[in-house]
């Protein structure tokens, strides 16, 4: 006997108990489906390119049995026993819950762009760094001389009111002085020192700013009286300084600053230096400078193979409220790089030798989206004001001055300029003070947008300075090496005061140095690589495991479109229509005098016809309904 399978979509005749049947052979006749033919091995069933399974139990059962994934399948081979069938749901349930959440925090890591840092060691000879010197004496500009001589008096009168102190210096020069000022200058008195408040013990001073209008007004306090002097008088110097020409060069910015020479001797690896390897400039506030660029390329570590200074230390302040300390400002810095004595020096001790021992440092640190760099200042928004490579420093400088100029209109005296801006004065700009320290306080909190604005150099050597000092000259030998320095430039008045040299080694501790580079935590292959370890601890899955379960969404996904147009044509037939009413005389009629292929006729046969004139079966291998005969 017969029967009617059906297999993913496709009818095929099976005979129940023995072979196939011959071509051309027919069946007994019989109700239902069982009457139909079996068909000839040239009719049977070819697989198509494409076949789906007739249901989703099907499709799963077929997923779960073949599929790589662990614990799949025991969700088919135990669908005997319930309990073990849960359980196995419930645990692959939970493992594909916790490898979700593994997976969220592993992708979360990897947006928010971590790095690492990876030191590594390297020797190689480097080029020396360049080292500038400062006397920390700065002299008085001659074309604002006297305007420095009214400051000072101004000065000694504060001091003098609020620490009862002399000064040996009477009125008379001081009334000289004002008769020979500039008229345009203009002293603002109104900014003077005072005591602020008490603080149990502690007395604050400062000094008062106002704006133009006088509306808005503000105390810069300090809780050290040597502070509030310092920075009071060096604002007052700043405004006078704005009175100096643009283009104004004194020649006591060169070596004949001390009425002698401030290097009294230099040398390199045991071979004197040349004029030409120092450049000099002279700072406002540092006094007179010098860069020691030689070009030098290190080629042992120690003190005999670095460089060897002995320097002359003037302690006669021709300013002495600007500094209150005697002694060697020293910036150890990179080749073409502006030094910032106020930010990174340190201070060399007269009557010492000192021996500085420099480890360098190389930073690479990784731009877009793992950090905020600049290679070369490119794609920076700040235009620099130094005529030198770009540093962060550099950046920050040019940032406040550009800031200045647009909040105060005018720019700070010690700061380079903007195009067509003009240095902040009184005479002309009688309010600075307030602006400039407005925004500096902005600056020291943060506010100001120049962090963002100035990025870190994604390529820069930092340089890392310890120094050792020792009393130099000592006690024996102090005699003959004051003599023998009186030959090379040191004043006589000098010789026996050993509180008036100083003398500097500068080496290199190591010709190793160490590279800092950051690497990405996670990269796109290394993402890859924590995410198949993942799933392989999780579900023992791979990336044809992963295929896998895309092929089966794709295959619900048909599946889905064809049993839902399957539903849609039921739907649409089993539609009330309007017949004759013989119309279903006239069907069996012509079911029975439909021609079989021997010249007869049949109803097997005739069915076959109705199905190729549009009728259809319903379920898998069922007979045609009564609802749909009519």
């Amino acid at each position: 006997m017969a029967e009617l399978r059906g297999s993913g979509g496709r009818m095929e005749v099976a005979a129940q108990g023995g072979s196939r049947l011959e071509a051309g052979a027919q069946t007994p006749p019989g109700p239902g489906p069982s009457s139909l033919p079996t068909p000839t091995p040239e009719e049977g069933h070819q697989e198509g390119l494409v076949e789906l399974p007739a249901s989703f139990r099907e499709l799963f059962t077929f997923f779960c049995t073949n599929a790589t994934i662990h614990g799949a399948i025991r969700l088919v081979c135990s669908s005997g026993n319930r309990l073990k069938m849960t359980s196995w749901a419930l645990l692959l349930l939970g493992a594909l819950v916790a490898l979700c959440w593994q997976l969220g925090i592993l992708i979360q890591h990897h947006w928010l762009r971590p790095v690492l840092m990876a030191v590594s060691v390297h020797s190689e000879r480097k080029l020396l760094p360049l080292v500038t010197l400062c006397d920390g004496n700065p002299h008085r500009p001659s074309p604002v001389l006297r305007h420095l001589e009214v400051l000072d008096e101004f000065a000694q009168e504060n001091i003098r009111s609020l620490y009862n102190v002399n000064f040996s210096k009477g009125r008379d020069a001081l009334a000289a002085s004002i008769s020979r000022l500039d008229p345009h200058f203009h002293l603002d008195r109104e900014i003077r020192l005072q005591r602020l408040s008490h603080s149990g013990s502690r007395v604050r001073v400062g000094f008062r700013l106002c704006n133009s209008t006088g509306g808005d007004c503000f105390y810069r306090g300090y809780s050290s009286g040597v502070a509030a002097i310092r920075d009071w008088y060096r604002f007052h110097y700043v405004d006078i300084l704005a009175l100096l020409p643009a283009a104004w060069e004194d020649g006591h910015g060169s070596h004949g600053s001390h009425d002698g020479r401030f290097v009294l001797s230099c040398s390199y690896d045991g071979k004197d230096c040349q004029d030409w390897q120092f450049r000099t400039f002279h700072h406002p506030i540092h006094g007179s400078c010098y860069t020691v660029d030689g070009i030098w390329t290190a080629q042992r570590p120690g003190i005999t193979h670095g460089i060897g200074l002995v320097l002359r230390v003037e302690q006669q302040a021709h300013l002495p409220l600007l500094s209150t300390q005697a002694g060697i400002k020293v910036m150890v810095h990179g080749h073409n790089h502006t030094p910032f004595l106020e930010h990174h020096s340190f201070s060399i001790r007269p009557g010492t030798e000192t021996t500085i021992s420099i480890r360098e440092d190389e930073v690479h640190r990784l731009g877009g989206p793992y950090g905020h760099c600049t290679a070369g200042g490119e794609g920076v928004e700040v235009q620099l004001l130094h005529n030198t490579s770009y540093t962060r420093q550099a950046c920050l400088v040019s940032c406040f001055q550009q800031l200045m100029v647009e909040t105060c209109s005018c720019g700070y005296s010690l700061y380079p300029l903007p195009a067509g801006a003009e240095h902040c004065s009184s005479a002309r700009h009688p309010a600075w003070g307030h602006c400039f320290y407005r925004l500096y306080q902005d600056l020291e909190t943060h506010r100001l947008p120049c962090a963002s604005r100035c990025p870190r150099p994604c390529r820069e050597s930092a340089f890392k300075v310890s120094a050792g000092t020792s009393r130099w000259p000592s006690a024996k030998s102090a005699d003959w090496t004051l003599a023998a320095l009186g030959e090379q430039g040191l004043p006589r008045e000098s010789h026996g005061q050993r509180s008036n040299l100083a003398k500097m080694n500068i080496v290199y501790q190591e010709l190793n140095y160490r590279s800092v580079e950051e690497a990405p935590l996670y990269s796109v292959p290394q993402l890859l690589s924590a995410m198949g370890s993942l799933c392989s601890l999780w579900f023992g899955a791979s990336v044809l495991s992963l295929l896998e379960l895309l092929e089966l969404l794709l295959d619900a996904s048909a599946l889905t479109l064809l049993l839902g147009g399957r539903r849609l044509r039921r739907v649409w037939f089993s539609r009330p229509r309007a017949r004759p009413a013989s119309g279903l005389s006239d069907i069996k009629l012509a079911t029975s005098q439909m021609p079989t292929p021997a010249g007869g006729t049949s109803a097997t046969q005739g069915l076959a016809g109705l199905i190729s004139h549009g009728w259809c079966f319903t379920g898998s291998g069922e007979s045609l309904s009564q609802r749909e005969l009519g």
